[in-house]
Formats: structure tokens, sequence, C-alpha cells
């Protein structure tokens, strides 16, 4: 039985608050992304201390800490990311030389926020399910029904749609993809796959999914005609 897809697309605007310190992987952009836009309309350069992040608001700087061997360094937010599992954030090349791991790709790191910046604000936030959202936040965007063909690529699942939303946006700006969100019913629970692409053939689909594995190693090839 063929399973309902969207294709979304929207502008986004938001801003999270989030915990002041936290532990995780710190991976770092691929040489690719240089000169493109990040999402919060600042170009990525390598030679910049910036970094994306899934929750901080734009122009927080952090201090991000090698827990392997205790190098730091200072960054400023101002792209979203990553989307990867395990991940919590994704770093300049140069904050990554800085911190010794560009070898290595992944870090085990230490994130503290040192100044709230361009995102510090007044406004209380108000909780919505799991997640923290200012009173400013706003998303508009429409949505079309679809039916799919040829292949795509999965790179997530969701189940709250904020998250994909966040994702989605920057997505599109990195990728210049179709983006096309497949929902699930699994055991009664619903989730949401995020596709990018639209290939007429699986090796096109494959050559993608191997350029985007760096970031998304878990994704998959989705056959729209089987589904």
């Amino acid at each position: 039985m063929r399973k309902t897809a969207f294709s979304i697309a929207f502008s986004l605007v938001a801003s999270f608050l989030f915990a002041q310190v936290q532990t995780g992987k710190a991976s770092f952009y691929a040489d690719r992304f240089e000169g493109r836009p990040t999402a919060s309309g600042e170009k990525y350069k390598h030679n910049r201390l910036t970094a994306a992040h899934k929750t901080l608001p734009f122009g927080t700087k952090v201090r991000v800490t090698n827990t392997a061997n205790d190098k730091s360094v200072e960054v400023v937010i101002n792209d979203r990311g990553p989307y990867v599992d395990n991940r919590i954030i994704d770093l300049s090349k140069s904050a990554a030389e800085k911190l010794g791991f560009i070898n290595q790709g992944l870090a085990e790191v230490k994130v503290e926020v040192v100044d709230a910046g361009d995102g510090k604000t007044s406004d209380t936030p108000r909780p919505i399910g799991n997640v923290a959202v200012e009173e400013k936040e706003f998303y508009t965007f429409e949505v079309e029904r679809s039916t799919p063909s040829g292949f795509g690529v999965q790179i997530a699942t969701y189940q709250e749609l904020v998250n994909l939303i966040r994702l989605t946006d920057n997505l599109k700006k990195s990728y210049q993809k179709k983006v096309t969100v497949q929902v699930k019913v699994l055991n009664g629970v619903k989730y949401y796959g995020l596709v990018l692409g639209q290939f007429p053939s699986r090796p096109k689909a494959e050559q993608f999914r191997a350029s985007v594995k760096g970031k998304f190693p878990d994704a998959f090839i989705v056959d729209f005609g089987r589904l």
C-alpha cells in the first residue's frame, strides 16, 4: 500500500534556549561548504571561528573543549546542525584544527555558553512538548500533497515536527535538493522520514548518498515506486 508523502517548503525564523553546559561529540564542516550561506545568512568560512548548533540562538559564543587533550576554542553560533545522533556541535575547520581532531574527524567535547551575544533575550520561553520555544518564534510554510517518483535518500526520521522543520530549512539551503517528508505509522506512533532528492535511477541516488555520508552516516536509499 502506497504511503502518503508531503513536500514541504518554508522560511524559518527561530530562537531557542538551551542548557549552559553540554557534552557529546563534535564534528567539523566539509570543505565543500566553503562560501555557502549558513542558517543565519552568513557565509561559511573555514578560517572563522564559528559553529552550528541545533538550538542555541545565533550570536551565542561558546567555549568548546576537547576532553581528550584539554584544548579549548571559543566559537560563535551562526548555523543549525549537526543533524546526526550523538553529535552536539559542528565546528568550522579552523576551530577543529585548534582542538586537534582534524585527522580523527570526531571528538568528545564539552560545550559551555560564555556569552549570549545577539541571541540574548528577555522574553520568557514557554514549553511546548519537550522543546523550549520563545514567544517570538514563527514559522511560515506551504504543504503540498505529492506522489514522488524515482529514488530519494532518507537521512533522518523524527517524531517531533519542530525538529524536522529546523533540519529541512538547513538542508534546502545546503544541498539545493527537493525535500520530501514521508509519513509513517509504527505501532500506532507517527514518524516523519526526511528524504532528499528525487533521482531518476538508483546509481544517481547512491552517488548523492555517498556525498552526504560524512554528515549522515545512517542515510539510505528510498525507492518511491515501492512505498
